[in-house]
This record gives structure tokens, sequence and C-alpha cells, in this order.
């Protein structure tokens, strides 16, 4: 069965990569395959436009495996017949958790690091100049409402950085929504992975509060304000930075 991915996804793909320039000629991408409805859908779009693309570029996907006995066959065999080169990165993610994480802790940001880690070191060990990551829109959203309220910081994902190591990281769904990404995963039956490949699901911890109560609060505000992303995502590109309290900005 063929992929079909919607010409609404193609295109803000497309605006988006020229937008902030991406994907470029030449580039060897690894893309960051957890085999969620985000990253699936994401590899495929890739795939998609390497065939429209005015210009040559590669792109591998990759999995990371944290050690803990995952089964990733039905995620090789889906790759394999859609012809999405794709490696298994094998680490002892688990291992190092155990000791690491304190009982009743908090896991995100410890496993976020540490598969973040992981993609650049596989990036690296296959040749490639760039990562890409499969955030979308309600990511960004959440992430700026969460470092507002919890760490009193301005701050979101870019969709383009980079790295300390040097490796340039992009986000091509950055301006997508969530949902559009979810309809396309099931409409085409992928096979997505869900919780259970998540290591933290195996340890006593506690579960992210933090960002289960911001995306219940921007759900309410978006049944207030419908168009609250769209403005979300215009005011992330227009940014004034002389009228906040920066000191800096008032030595005249």
């Amino acid at each position: 069965m063929s992929v079909k991915i919607s010409k609404k996804i193609m295109s803000n793909l497309g605006k988006t990569n020229a937008e902030f320039n991406l994907i470029e000629e030449g580039d060897k991408i690894l893309v960051g395959l957890s085999g969620g409805k985000d990253s699936l859908t994401m590899v495929h779009a890739m795939k998609e436009q390497q065939r429209r693309a005015p210009f040559r570029f590669e792109f591998i996907a990759v999995t990371v495996s944290y050690g803990m006995g995952e089964n990733f066959d039905a995620l090789q065999a889906h790759c394999k017949e859609h012809g999405i080169p794709h490696e298994i990165y094998d680490t002892n993610v688990y291992e190092i958790a155990k000791d690491k994480i304190r009982q009743n802790s908090s896991f995100c940001s410890f496993f976020s690091r540490m598969r973040r880690g992981s993609l650049y070191s596989a990036a690296q060990k296959y040749g490639c100049n760039k990562v890409a990551l499969g955030h979308h829109m309600d990511d960004a959203a959440e992430s700026f409402f969460m470092n507002f309220i919890y760490n009193g910081q301005l701050r979101s994902l870019a969709p383009k950085y980079k790295a300390d190591n040097g490796l340039i990281v992009i986000r091509p769904l950055i301006q997508m929504r969530e949902r559009q990404l979810a309809a396309a995963a099931l409409e085409n039956n992928m096979p997505t992975i869900g919780d259970e490949a998540c290591p933290a699901m195996r340890f006593d911890v506690k579960m992210p509060y933090a960002r289960e109560n911001t995306k219940q609060m921007l759900h309410a505000m978006e049944g207030q304000f419908p168009s609250l992303f769209k403005s979300l995502n215009a005011a992330f590109k227009n940014i004034s930075e002389d009228s906040f309290f920066d000191p800096e900005k008032f030595s005249l």
C-alpha cells in the first residue's frame, strides 16, 4: 500500500523549507525516526520532497534503541517496503538511566537529552551534516508556554539551529499542527509506536504534568480563540525585542 502525503502537508513543508533554508543542495540528513505519528509522517514527507525538489539531497532514517529489548520489526519492514533507508542505532541509555534517574524524579528532559545526543552521534557515524527532528507547531507552542510559566523565559523551538558539535538541526514540520500529522498516519495505516517505547514507562517516575497541563490550557484557549496557533506562528516571527525588560536595550 502506497503512502499518500496530503497536498497541504507538502505545501507547508515546501514553504517552511524555502523560508528557513532547511534542506539544501548536497545535504545528507539524518531523520530521527522514533516510530511515532510525527516522525513517520515526516520521513514519508521527506521522501516525497526528495522526489519533488529541484536539487539533490540524501536522507537516512535512524531509530535510537535504548537497549531494553525493543522490537522494531514492523518499523523496519515498513521502511523497507517504501524504500526508506533505515538504521537502528543501539545505545545503553536504559542502563545509564537506572543509575541516573532517582525514584519519583522527572524523566522527560533526561531522555530527551540522551536521545538527542545519540542522534548526533549517529549523524557523525553515517556522515550526515544535518539532523531532522519531528517537532510541530503544537510542540513549539507548548514549549513557549512551559518556559514562560515554569521557567520565566521567552523561549520556543527554532526551525533551524547549529548544535555545539557543528551539526545543523532542522524541524521541517514546525509550522504544521499535530492533528494534521496524526490524520496522515491514521489515513495511511502507518505502524506507529506509542508510549510503550518510552523507557520511562519502566521506572517509578513522575509523569510530565507540566506538559499535560499546558496542552489542556492551549486546548481551552484555542476553543475560545480559534486563530490562536496561527497568531502564535506569526508572533514567533514578529518579535519586538526592545519592548521587553532587558537593561542592555536601554543603555542609550
